[in-house]
């Protein structure tokens, strides 16, 4: 079946966000957890929902922790924050060759709508599910499956790319064709582990995949 539907997730697919989102973790963990922590004892840290991060470290601070990570988040994202090269020429001719683009993200939807108004994504997605939106985070299936209801697409029409496990993992879970992008900062041999369907060294890798041609 013809793919019509593309869902991507947001930080490290789109949008640059390692920095900050390493950034807002070290001061976090600085403030919480003097001298413990590393650079690269994050990188692990980076695509689940932080809430089941903090929850393991100490449950009795974890909203609290939560709380401080997001304010620093928050306060250094536009400093921080840019897309990968070719993402929004690419998203821009998926949009105008007519196919269905969605987002999928462990997100909250406020730090969501500030990226993709940064970038200026906003206006080829009419679809955006975020953390806030469902009860299960990828890699369950539960955020695939509202966005293609919300799109009116079938996971046989559709694609999920991403720049970590739980997002192949969830687009397998959900029954769609899987991306893996060659950027992602967990390293591409750790994601290709997980057997994605394609992957892309470049974001406008995808226009084949999809059937659109680059010059069309």
């Amino acid at each position: 079946m013809t793919i019509n539907t593309v869902l991507f997730d947001l930080d490290g697919t789109l949008i640059d966000t390692n920095d900050l989102i390493i950034e807002s973790f070290l001061h976090t963990l600085d403030y919480y957890y003097p001298n413990q922590y590393a650079r690269e004892d994050v990188l692990t840290f980076l695509g689940p929902p932080l809430y089941d991060t903090f929850v393991k470290m100490d449950e009795t601070k974890v909203d609290e922790m939560v709380s401080y990570y997001r304010a620093f988040n928050m306060a250094k994202h536009d400093e921080l924050v840019k897309e990968f090269d070719g993402v929004f020429e690419t998203v821009k001719l998926l949009h105008e060759k007519g196919l269905k683009l969605g987002i999928v993200t462990t997100k909250m939807r406020q730090t969501v709508v500030m990226g993709l108004k940064l970038t200026g994504l906003d206006q080829f997605f009419d679809v955006v599910v975020c953390l806030d939106d469902v009860k299960n985070a990828k890699p369950d299936p539960e955020p695939i499956h509202l966005a293609l209801q919300q799109l009116g697409s079938q996971p046989a029409e559709a694609i999920m790319v991403g720049d970590n496990y739980h997002d192949i993992l969830a687009g397998k879970n959900a029954g769609t064709k899987t991306a893996a992008v060659s950027w992602t900062i967990k390293g591409i041999d750790f994601l290709q582990s997980f057997e994605p369907d394609y992957l892309l060294t470049h974001m406008k890798d995808i226009l084949p995949v999809v059937g659109v041609n680059q010059g069309e």
